[in-house]
């Protein structure tokens, strides 16, 4: 998500992560079932996200961009793939209809760039249909924030008590966990030795191609208790 009225997001890191492909993949087996029907992806960016999460077995999938260049590179990008017609719409949420049309909303790596997060995702939650589920992955642990995260705009890190916080009164939680253990190691070594504002390119690579694998096999063995990633899911009632 770029910068705009409600973010602090500078996005120039985008491009490399949009290399991590096996981190992407895992952030899709964790939540490919709950991508159904009409989805909305807050901050979608220069669409790495899209372009790892659309299969294109989704009924609609909206892309939300406040950055007008980045929307532009969007589209570039998912041009070309010709199974992916995602709707591009450059704004925020009130640029959107104020009713509840969406199944599934997405907040990948977003959240933590917006100031007044409470605020979004109860505006977010009215857009929800009941039955539907909000998607929510940031950076975990204040105790990691580096000169990386103040550099690309990050004004928080959450851990699950304080993602949790932001769940709408009145909706369930389906899935709160940790991943990337790993990764933690890396994190931590930057905050305090390396002080890097942006990894290199073969930074990305190592641990996407090398770190990330091995993770997916020790967030099973620590069950999620761990990890330098937070991911919840909220499932709106279906009362609502």
């Amino acid at each position: 998500m770029a910068k705009s009225l409600e973010s602090s997001y500078l996005g120039g890191e985008l491009d490399l992560f949009a290399l991590a492909t096996n981190w992407k993949a895992y952030v899709k087996h964790q939540i490919t079932k709950y991508l159904v029907g009409n989805v909305l992806e807050v901050g979608a960016g220069i669409g790495g996200t899209t372009v790892a999460l659309n299969n294109g077995s989704t009924r609609l999938w909206i892309c939300l961009e406040p950055d007008a260049q980045q929307a532009k590179s969007l589209r570039s990008r998912v041009r070309q793939r010709r199974d992916l017609v995602p709707i591009i719409v450059v704004g925020s949420l009130t640029t959107l209809a104020a009713r509840p049309f969406f199944d599934c909303i997405l907040y990948i790596d977003v959240l933590e760039h917006i100031k007044q997060d409470r605020l979004q995702i109860e505006n977010a939650a009215k857009l929800m249909r009941p039955g539907g589920h909000m998607v929510v992955l940031s950076p975990a642990h204040q105790w990691l924030f580096s000169e990386f995260d103040r550099s690309i705009g990050h004004l928080r890190r959450y851990n699950k008590r304080s993602l949790q916080a932001l769940m709408p009164a009145g909706w369930m939680a389906k899935k709160l966990t940790y991943l990337d253990s790993v990764g933690v190691l890396l994190s931590l070594g930057n905050a305090l030795a390396l002080r890097q504002a942006l990894p290199t390119r073969s930074q990305i690579l190592i641990w996407d191609r090398i770190c990330v694998p091995t993770s997916r096999i020790c967030d099973r063995i620590v069950r999620g208790h761990f990890g330098k990633s937070v991911l919840a899911v909220w499932q709106k009632s279906a009362l609502a």
